[in-house]
Formats: structure tokens, C-alpha cells, sequence
């Protein structure tokens, strides 16, 4: 069953008399209930500003965006913000998202006094309640954000996220500010919280390993639109999309006979290479672009396999 469906999202920013930027671009997506979604791409690739249109943090310019069946781009602000309880984001930084002037006990509670769910002896119940969950020490509670360590800010970030239980939790690079061994123990932390809580998770990052650790569905983002997705199986062993390849070509193998993927050479990022809004917009930056419609049109989504599709000229 879809928990979350967005179909056709777009986002323009600016306008007035210019041509605006259009950050998100006809995205469409369907995210299974309990599973893991994991959207890639390099930064700049408007991965965050969705992220953000799903909770409505943002306004979309055009599109749907279904949760549970309820079309969420429909409803006025009291509603959408009733929704928000079973909907919660875990930020990138856990230091700029936590107010440093208050306690353990404020920022994990706080979300239940906005929604009037819980206070007095029955707030600092439940407070402690996800702080064991989440790995967070009792004696803790009375703390200040800059008395832990990155790792353990990120677990208050996700006890927040939690405390009102909801059923989908967007999380937006939520290992890239911790060290490596930091970033296994969150990814741990989450696969428990999972199974044990029945959530289901919307995974964005630019880090491949961990798409493949967590996710069963990916999808790859370049430039605001969705350019391949598919089952992780599928993306990791069959890509289709040169930007797929020259992704997967970016993580190291141990293997010293493992072959490079062919035409996937990527030598300049995203922001040294302008897509001149004609064409297929990963033409400048694709070393198997073609003369023609390479440059002129910009490729749909077609079946690859049954359940992966790709936005190329050379699958047609």
C-alpha cells in the first residue's frame, strides 16, 4: 500500500519578469508504507527542496501530493499543520536545527506541548521514554545541545522527529555532518527504529553506500528531476542513466578486478557546467551525449524493466 504519492511536484523559484529556477521539475514518486525510499544526487540537485514540499514547509508551484490517500496540496493551514504529526523531518545538521538555549527535555518535548499531546509528569514520561529508544542516557535530560557529542545530537534530532509517532519520516542527509563510525550507529539506530516502530522512511543523501544499506527503492535526481528509479537491486546492478554509472563509478571497491562501467566518466560538478534549458539537461556533463536530440529534447521517463525507469535518448 502507498503511503506517500507525489505526482507531477514542481517548484519555481523567482519569476517577475525573469525566468525562474525550477528547483523541483514534474517529480513524481510512490513510497510503500514501511519501506525505505532513497532519493540521490549531488547537492544542488533540489533534493532538500523536495524534502521540504512534502510537509508543505514550502509551497509547491504545481502538482500533487497524496499521504495516506489525502491529497495534502489541497488542505488549508490548520489541516496541513494537523498532518504534520504524522509527518516529521530529521535536518542535515543537528547543531544549527537545536536551539542551544534549551534542555534535552524542552526540544524532545516540545512537539508534544505545540499539539497540546502531553505536559507535566506525563511529558517528562514520554520524554524519557524515547530517550532510552533512541540511546539517549536519563541523566542527560537536563543538558544542552553543545554538551553532546554530533552522533548523539543527531539521536536527539530523531527522538523530536519521533515523540509523536508519526508514520513517515523525511531524513535529509542525516549522517553527512558525522564522523564514519558516527554514521554507522545512526544507520543502525534507524533500521531498529523501523522494525520496531512499523515507520516508513523518505532517505535523501548523496551517498550511495548508504542507499544501498538502507533503501529498497532509489531513485537518482539531477538538476530537479528524476532521472532513473527502481528497486536498489536494479539501480546498483543494472543502471541505466549515465549519471547512474558515473555515480556508482564514484565508490570504492575493494575489488581489484571489479570493471569500471563504460561511458560514465565525470570530470566537472554540477555547478561548473550550465544546462541551457534546452536538451536533456545532463547533456553537458555526459560523456555519451549524442548531436541531435541530446541536445534539443529533454528525454521522458521510459521502462527500462518492469519497475525501473530511466530519462535517456539512448535507451529509445
Amino acid at each position: 500500500m502507498s503511503l506517500l504519492e507525489v505526482n507531477n511536484l514542481t517548484k519555481v523559484f523567482g519569476g517577475r519578469g525573469k525566468p525562474g529556477v525550477r528547483a523541483v521539475d514534474q517529480v513524481s514518486l510512490r513510497i510503500e508504507e514501511g519501506s525505505t525510499f532513497g532519493l540521490l544526487g549531488e547537492s544542488g540537485s533540489g533534493k532538500s527542496t523536495l524534502a521540504r514540499l512534502i510537509p508543505r514547509l514550502i509551497e509547491p508551484t504545481s502538482g500533487e501530493i497524496r499521504f495516506e490517500g489525502q491529497a495534502l496540496h489541497t488542505l488549508r493551514e490548520r489541516e496541513m499543520r494537523a498532518m504534520r504529526e504524522r509527518i516529521q523531518i530529521v535536518f542535515q545538521n543537528p547543531f544549527s536545527s537545536l536551539n542551544p538555549r534549551m534542555t534535552v527535555r524542552q526540544l524532545i518535548g516540545e512537539p508534544l506541548l505545540v499539539f497540546g499531546r502531553a505536559k507535566g509528569s506525563e511529558l517528562d514520561r514520554r520524554v524519557l521514554d524515547m530517550m532510552q529508544l533512541v540511546g539517549l542516557p536519563a541523566e542527560t535530560i537536563n543538558r544542552y545541545p553543545h554538551e553532546f557529542s554530533g552522533g548523539q545530537r543527531q539521536r536527539i534530532m530523531i527522538a523530536r522527529a519521533l515523540i509523536l509517532h508519526p508514520k513517515l519520516l523525511i531524513l535529509d542527509e542525516p549522517t553527512s555532518a558525522l564522523d564514519v563510525s558516527v554514521q554507522a550507529q545512526v544507520l543502525n539506530l534507524l533500521i531498529d527504529l523501523q522494525q520496531r516502530l512499523g515507520l516508513t522512511y523518505f532517505l535523501i543523501t548523496h551517498d550511495m553506500s548508504v542507499v544501498r544499506y538502507m533503501c529498497d527503492q532509489a531513485a537518482l535526481m539531477y538538476l530537479g528531476k528524476i532521472v532513473e528509479s527502481g528497486s536498489v537491486d536494479q539501480v546498483f546492478k543494472t543502471p541505466a542513466h549515465p549519471y547512474t554509472q558515473s555515480l556508482l563509478n564514484d565508490i570504492p571497491s575493494t575489488d581489484p578486478d571489479q570493471r569500471m562501467l563504460e561511458h560514465v566518466s565525470l570530470e566537472s560538478d554540477i555547478f561548473s557546467v550550465r544546462w541551457s534549458g534546452q536538451g536533456c539537461r545532463f547533456s553537458p556533463r555526459c560523456p555519451a551525449a549524442q548531436v541531435g536530440a541530446c541536445k534539443t529534447d529533454d528525454p521522458a521517463l521510459v521502462s527500462v524493466r518492469a519497475g525501473q525507469v530511466a530519462a535517456c535518448h539512448l535507451l529509445r
